[in-house]
């Protein structure tokens, strides 16, 4: 019945199964009401943040009450898209809150002990907490390159050190020997393989990520660099990180080891094919002169601060994630690196005040604050006052509005609640959210779209509606029109409106028919009347 599960046993254990069945039936039972729960508590937030206290004292294994959810998504067919969406949801949280005690686990080792490689893979799982993504996989395909390394290498130096089954273990002092391990490494991974870095899309977060580095075979400077550092070391080359502005490189030692004369290495750009570049290179390769200090080698915690960096500073450039998951993830990721930065901390107070959520969060972010730098009881004294307005207004809030069609004001109200539109100018598939019987954005929104342009500008209805792209838009009822072939939009909120898509349109769940009581009927009625070739 729990095929996943059998990873946690072994075979030798002594095992009560009717106990751990008790267990992992329980464990369901209490998953299941915890996200039919989470639509009635949480369907006007976005993020539901205050809900994941309660996962945090869960009183069965985590691993069952994992493993429920995961059934809760795999669940077959366009049904429980509710169910399925807040699963997804609290899965996101639980593994994101396991990853950062690994990676805290991580840096709290010795450096020695902190493999760049591993650095990365848990940077990657934290972005990506619901794909299947273990150091395990990452290092048997980075093992296979190496192996192809080899395989180059035997051709060209058959009695080369590398060879020998305990290489990597060893370093190799030959200077010679070395180059052959690099010359076959740029064979391998540049020529064999196609490797490259990506200068068409460089500002994909999928260039940061090293499962897709893998995958994709593209990437920026660090992650490019993290690969092929990974490699080397494995064929008894030591290279180091080099921390250069505006384009991460490796340096490789050609003088008395630990040396520290710049010109006593030659600098290794992994995004360049692997070239080798002289100091007067590297500055040619940014178009500026730097100091001695940016030629110095980093800590695999430095490395980690700038892939995590990168990643803000991506995550800021988002415009079509309204809850900016990115910006957060990688918020939360510096913070564990580096829990008093100031600036940090400010960044992600704003970030939750913006987006509405975790009031009580951000008052003790604030707190944390006023406790490092007294100097910034301004801003935090702004934020304080405004939170705790947000806290008041929160506890005064009544039921949600509710929209009759009956009503005379609603009369022009043509579409309803899941049908499947296109968009007339633009040609977009979407699906109806919600609507109001005149265009309800301030001035300055309707100035900027031009609205006014239209023959009956804002003097109409505007629909909510959910986009194929995954944006989420305001539309005019007059650039709508009924879909001649609906579909399923593939939007990542779509079950937080509707609980099943029945092939032609979607059904609200209870949430949003509580808001729009006399829009089912009407849509069902409006599917007949159109799709009248008996498709449902």
């Amino acid at each position: 019945r729990w095929p996943s599960l059998l990873k946690y046993y072994s075979h030798t254990d002594g095992v009560s199964w009717l106990e751990e069945y008790k267990a992992r039936h329980n464990a369901g039972l209490e998953a299941q009401r915890i996200v039919a729960s989470f639509s009635k508590r949480f369907f006007s937030e976005h993020v539901p943040c205050d809900g994941f206290s309660d996962i945090e004292t869960l009183g069965c294994p985590s691993h069952f009450f994992e493993d429920e959810l995961m059934c809760i998504l795999n669940m077959e067919g366009r049904k429980g898209l509710t169910w399925k969406y807040y699963a997804k949801k609290i899965l996101y949280f639980l593994r994101q809150q396991n990853i950062l005690k690994n990676l805290k686990e991580y840096l709290q080792r010795p450096t020695d002990r902190q493999s760049f490689l591993e650095g990365a893979v848990l940077i990657d799982q934290y972005c990506n907490p619901l794909s299947d993504i273990c150091l395990k996989s990452v290092q048997a395909q980075v093992d296979d390159i190496t192996d192809k390394v080899r395989k180059v290498l035997r051709t060209k130096n058959p009695r080369h050190p590398s060879l020998a089954s305990k290489a990597g273990e060893v370093l190799i002092p030959e200077v010679e020997l070395q180059r052959q391990v690099l010359d076959a490494m740029n064979c391998v991974l540049y020529e064999q393989l196609k490797y490259k870095g990506n200068e068409l899309d460089y500002y994909n977060s999928l260039n940061s990520y090293i499962h897709q580095v893998l995958i994709r075979r593209t990437g920026i400077p660090i992650s490019l660099s993290v690969l092929y550092l990974t490699i080397a070391r494995q064929l008894g080359v030591r290279l180091e990180p080099v921390n250069f502005p505006s384009h991460f490189l490796l340096r490789w030692c050609q003088g008395k080891e630990g040396s520290t004369d710049i010109f006593d290495y030659t600098y290794i750009d992994a995004f360049g094919k692997g070239k080798q570049l002289t100091v007067k290179e590297c500055e040619y390769l940014i178009g500026h002169h730097v100091t001695e200090e940016f030629y110095g080698v980093v800590t695999s915690k430095e490395v980690l601060q700038r892939m995590v960096g990168n990643l803000l500073n991506l995550g800021k450039r988002e415009s079509t994630d309204q809850s900016y998951q990115l910006l957060r993830d990688s918020l939360d990721l510096y913070l564990a690196m580096y829990p008093d930065n100031v600036q940090h901390l400010m960044l992600q107070a704003r970030l939750y005040f913006h987006l509405g959520i975790w009031p009580e969060k951000v008052l003790d972010i604030l707190q944390h604050i006023q406790a490092l730098d007294p100097s910034q009881h301004g801003a935090v004294g702004y934020l304080v006052q405004h939170t705790l307005e947000h806290i008041e207004r929160r506890k005064e809030e009544v039921g949600p509005e509710v929209k009759h069609r009956s009503d005379e004001k609603h009369k022009e109200v043509c579409f309803s609640i899941g049908l499947i539109m296109k968009h007339k100018r633009y040609g977009y598939n979407c699906v109806i959210y919600g609507w109001d019987p005149a265009c309800m954005m301030g001035h300055e929104w309707i100035r900027n779209m031009n609205v006014h342009s239209l023959p009956h500008g804002p003097h109409q209805p505007f629909y909510n509606v959910l986009v194929e792209d995954g944006s989420c838009r305001y539309a005019a009822q007059e650039n709508l029109e009924y879909n001649a072939e609906p579909r399923e939009i593939p939007h990542p909120d779509i079950g937080r409106y509707f609980s099943e898509f029945t092939g032609i349109h979607y059904l609200a769940n209870a949430e949003l028919e509580i808001r729009y009581p006399e829009d089912l009927e009407l849509t069902r009625a409006t599917v007949q009347k159109i799709y009248s070739s008996g498709k449902e």
